[in-house]
C-alpha cells in the first residue's frame, strides 16, 4: 500500500470516527476535550476556534470523500457555531463557550475571527448555504474596519473590540503586539473567501498580507519568517518556528495560486512581481528547513524538531508539525521536481506511523514525543488547541495532490 492509501485509510478509519464520536447530541457543538488517558469530559469549555476547525475539517472531508453523512457532521459544527460562538451583540466569535453554550472566554481575536472565515467559506462551498458566506463577509468586515492598523493586523480585543494585550498568542515568555502566527491565518482564511467569493476586496486584503510577509515577516539573509512583533512590525524575538515556517511556505503558495486563478484580468506589474516572489521565496523556506528542522530517527525515517529558541533547538516532536511538514515537502516536491522533497515527505510518513498515531482504542494521534518516540507531556488528545485541522488537513491535502 502506498503513502496516498494509508494516509486515506488513516484519515477514514482513524481521524474522521474519532471526532465524529466527539458529538455532543444534547448540548451541541462538539466535546470540547479528551485527556491523555481517553477520558471524555464533557463538561469541559468548548473553544470556538476547535469549533471552527471542526466545521472545516468535517466540510472538506465531505468535498474530498463525497461521503454525505460528513456533511451533515459539518452541519452539526454550523450551527453550534451561529448559535453560540457568535456574538449577537456586539458581533464576530467570541474565544469560547461553556459546554453548554453559554458566554465563557468573551475575548475577540484576529485568529478567531480568521478561522471563522475558514471554516464558514468551506461550508459555503460544501453545501451552498449562502447564510455561511454572508456570515463570513461580516467577520471579513469585521477583521478590515476594527482589527487592522498601517502596519498590519491588530490580534485580542475586549468583547466590545477595544484592544488589548495579545497574551493568548503570544508565548516564550515574550509579550508581542501582532504574530506571524495570526497574519498566516487571516492570509489562509481570506484566500478561502477568495476562491469561493471571487471578491475583490478580499483580492485586495490578500495581496496587502503577502506584502506584509514578504516584507515584514521574511528575513532574505536567514530565509525564515520572524514570529513576534512589535505594533510596528519589529521583530521583538530570536525565535525560529520550524512548524509555522514550513507551513507557512505552503500556505502562501496556495494564496499565490488561488490569485493567480482567480483573476480576471492581466496582473499589473507589482502585484505579479509580488507573486512571482512569493513563489520563489517559499521554495527557499522549504530547503532551509530541511537543512535545520529534521531529525533523521531510523533508516527511511525522519521527524521535525519543533524550534529554535535564543540557539537552543527544541527536539520534541509534535504532531502538527509533522504533519504540516508532509504538506510543505510535497508542495516543495510539485513545485521542484527534487525527489529529495517526496524523499523526506514519504520518511516524516514513516515516522508518524509507527511514533504520532496512536494506536489505542479511541484514540487519534499523541500531541508530542520525544527523541526516542516516547510521547512526554501527558497532553490531551484533543482540546480546545488539538483538533483534526493539522492531521485531517495533511490526509486530505496528499490525497488530493496525488490524485494524478
Amino acid at each position: 500500500m502506498g503513502m496516498r492509501e494509508e494516509v486515506k485509510q488513516e484519515l477514514v478509519h482513524h481521524i474522521i470516527p474519532f471526532w465524529e464520536k466527539l458529538k455532543d447530541e444534547e448540548y451541541g457543538g462538539y466535546y470540547g476535550y479528551v485527556d491523555f488517558e481517553l477520558h471524555v469530559d464533557k463538561t469541559c469549555e468548548k473553544g470556538c476556534i476547535l469549533n471552527s476547525r471542526i466545521l472545516w475539517f468535517f466540510a472538506n472531508a465531505y468535498m474530498t470523500l463525497g461521503d454525505a453523512g460528513l456533511l451533515e457532521y459539518a452541519r452539526h459544527a454550523y450551527d453550534f457555531l451561529k448559535k453560540y460562538c457568535w456574538d449577537t451583540e456586539c458581533g464576530g466569535v467570541f474565544w469560547s463557550v461553556t459546554f453548554d453554550g453559554k458566554t465563557g472566554d468573551e475575548t475577540k481575536h484576529t485568529y478567531s475571527q480568521a478561522f471563522a472565515i475558514y471554516a464558514l467559506s468551506s461550508y459555503y462551498d460544501a453545501s451552498k448555504d449562502r447564510e455561511a458566506l454572508k456570515l463570513a463577509w461580516q467577520l471579513f468586515h469585521r477583521i478590515e474596519e476594527s482589527c487592522t492598523d498601517a502596519f498590519g493586523y491588530l490580534e485580542s480585543f475586549t468583547r466590545d473590540w477595544k484592544p488589548e494585550d495579545n497574551e493568548k498568542l503570544s508565548e516564550n515568555g515574550l509579550l508581542a503586539d501582532k504574530t506571524m502566527n495570526t497574519l498566516l491565518h487571516v492570509l489562509e482564511a481570506y484566500t478561502e473567501l477568495y476562491r469561493v467569493s471571487g471578491d475583490e476586496k478580499v483580492k485586495e486584503a490578500l495581496y496587502r498580507s503577502l506584502r506584509i510577509f514578504r516584507e515584514k515577516v521574511y528575513r532574505e539573509d536567514t530565509q525564515q519568517l520572524e514570529v513576534f512583533f512589535d505594533t510596528e512590525m519589529r521583530t521583538i524575538s530570536d525565535l525560529y518556528s520550524y512548524g509555522h515556517d514550513i507551513e507557512a511556505s505552503w500556505l502562501l503558495d496556495r494564496a499565490v495560486q488561488v490569485l493567480r486563478d482567480g483573476k480576471q484580468e492581466s496582473l499589473d506589474e507589482q502585484n505579479a512581481e509580488l507573486l512571482a516572489e512569493t513563489s520563489e521565496y517559499t521554495t527557499r523556506i522549504a530547503e532551509r528547513i530541511a537543512e535545520r528542522a529534521l531529525c533523521d530517527v531510523s533508516m527511511n525515517q525522519e521527524a521535525m524538531n519543533n524550534e529554535c529558541f535564543l540557539g537552543v533547538v527544541d527536539t520534541t516532536h509534535v504532531w502538527w508539525v509533522q504533519a504540516e511538514a508532509m504538506v510543505g515537502f510535497y508542495n516543495c516536491y510539485q513545485k521542484t521536481g527534487n525527489s529529495r522533497f517526496l524523499e523526506i515527505t514519504q520518511h516524516i510518513w514513516n515516522y508518524t506511523k509507527e511514533y504520532v498515531i496512536d494506536e489505542r482504542e479511541g484514540a487519534e494521534w499523541y500531541w508530542d514525543l520525544d527523541k526516542s518516540g516516547k510521547p512526554v507531556s501527558g497532553k490531551p488528545i484533543a482540546e480546545p488547541w488539538k483538533c483534526p485541522y493539522h492531521n485531517g488537513r495533511m490526509c486530505m491535502e496528499i490525497i488530493r495532490r496525488t490524485e494524478k
